[in-house]
């Protein structure tokens, strides 16, 4: 496979590198006739491998994050030998469950940022972990496989977990947040995908424009899109440092003509 031909159109070196990552792990899955996995992507990560193996027509790949609504995802590759079923099994060989429990909880509790910052704060590597999903008593982490007996003693050292119980579980163990909604109205004269992003974001028609055409914003974890993308009921909004939004239903017309949208917001 000649890596600069497949790579040649693209101009952003993080991008750049992050396929070519991805190239090798399909001649790894070739070579060996065995799943090879990436570390976490994120949604743009994410929107720009898909776009790529339909551009190579590469079919052999799952994406997964430990859970069915996971924002943060690992890519799968397999060889033709195996089905999706076969790599679905596999999953749980690649993701670890790291908790983070409080005997009592936490008061104010920690927010999702207390958890990432300790990360960050460590030098951990961004990709090496997942969501982390909060409790009131503590989180758990989704991390790859080849941290759980790096991660528990690191953060066991930051003052923030000093009376925390850190721990590895497998996946199945995972202890997922109950979805919570925050209900917004919002009136837009059409359901151009710039309408709403300039509503939910709070900003206007311009700024939101940018916010799009920087692939900040996503509908459905795709990015690369135009302001003027029709939104439908259902879709997902996901816009960067603002919120992530389900668009449910028009609740009515105007008598000038807009449309009264009711949306849920993820908490």
């Amino acid at each position: 496979m000649n890596h600069y031909e497949q790579l040649k159109d693209y101009r952003n070196p993080e991008d750049k590198l992050c396929l070519a990552q991805i190239l090798d792990k399909i001649e790894f899955v070739q070579k060996r006739n065995q799943i090879e996995a990436t570390d976490f992507l994120d949604l743009s990560q994410l929107s720009l491998v898909e776009s790529f193996f339909r551009k190579i027509h590469f079919h052999n790949f799952q994406f997964f994050g430990g859970y069915e609504d996971a924002e943060r995802k690992i890519v799968f590759l397999y060889p033709d030998s195996y089905t999706p079923e076969m790599v679905q099994k596999n999953n749980s060989k690649f993701l670890k469950v790291l908790r983070i429990s409080f005997d009592s909880p936490q008061n104010p509790p920690y927010e999702h940022r207390v958890y990432l910052s300790g990360i960050i704060k460590l030098r951990i590597r961004r990709e090496k972990v997942g969501d982390i999903l909060v409790r009131p008593d503590g989180a758990d982490l989704l991390i790859v496989s080849s941290m759980e007996s790096i991660l528990p003693k690191e953060l066991a050292s930051l003052t923030r977990f000093r009376n925390a119980t850190i721990t590895i579980h497998p996946l199945d163990d995972l202890l997922q947040k109950e979805k919570t909604f925050e209900p917004l109205s919002i009136i837009v004269p059409s359901l151009r995908l710039d309408n709403l992003v300039s509503d939910l974001a709070k900003t206007s028609r311009s700024n939101a424009n940018v916010l799009i055409t920087s692939n900040l914003v996503f509908l459905n974890g795709k990015c690369d899109l135009k302001p003027s993308k029709q939104v439908a009921l259902g879709d997902v909004i996901t816009i960067r440092r603002k919120g992530k939004f389900i668009f449910r239903e028009i609740e009515k017309t105007t008598k000038s003509g807009n449309l009264v949208l009711k949306i849920d917001r993820y908490c």
